[in-house]
């Protein structure tokens, strides 16, 4: 976990910026409420990280207009092009990836034989994670509920898997890491990827 990010409790300068985001947004869906959000994680055998989880039990679940491009998610729902013949999402499973792995990019010499990349990227689609909603065209943002990048947001699509927000000067998806970082770059209508 990245210092500055809280995941356990939620910071209430985060909540705040997260009220306010959804309060100049008159599409956002009315909060969850602390019942389902309690259900959920007792379905799921997670606890969503905060700020996430106050979100969404207090102040909304979802909104039409994003983020991502085609709105943010209600708590427990796929977006339409997700696919059926999907596998269960396994979101007490760890997620596997600790930084960006871009398989679209490998050459033939590092990459994985088939069993073991689609077995992997499985785990990558499908483990630890919560699907926040689609930019289109298979790319798809997840919060992160376990393993070591929880409450890291991601954006995972057919070309690979990179993290939104690394503090680092050669991240590709530069900004302040979490929940709450993500939804204020995009309300301040940021680029995802400054340097394309």
């Amino acid at each position: 976990m990245m210092s500055g990010m809280h995941t356990e409790t939620c910071d209430p300068a985060e909540l705040s910026r997260l009220r306010a985001i959804f309060a100049s947004h008159p599409d956002a869906s009315p909060p969850a409420g602390w019942d389902a959000v309690r259900s959920f994680e007792e379905e799921h055998g997670v606890v969503l990280p905060e700020p996430y989880r106050t979100c969404v039990a207090e102040v909304g679940d979802g909104l039409r207009a994003g983020p991502p491009y085609y709105g943010l998610l209600p708590l427990a729902e796929v977006p339409s092009d997700w696919g059926a013949d999907r596998p269960q999402r396994l979101l007490a499973e760890p997620f596997p990836l600790e930084e960006a792995w871009l398989w679209e990019a490998e050459d033939d010499e590092t990459a994985l034989p088939v069993e073991e990349f689609e077995a992997r990227t499985d785990r990558v689609f499908d483990h630890g994670s919560l699907l926040l909603g689609t930019d289109g065209c298979g790319m798809y943002w997840h919060l992160i509920v376990t393993g070591p990048q929880r409450g890291h947001v991601w954006q995972i699509a057919g070309e690979g898997a990179m993290p939104f927000g690394p503090e680092s000067p050669d991240a590709v998806m530069p900004g302040t890491p979490g929940f709450t970082g993500w939804a204020s770059h995009w309300a301040e209508g940021r680029s995802w990827f400054p340097d394309a």
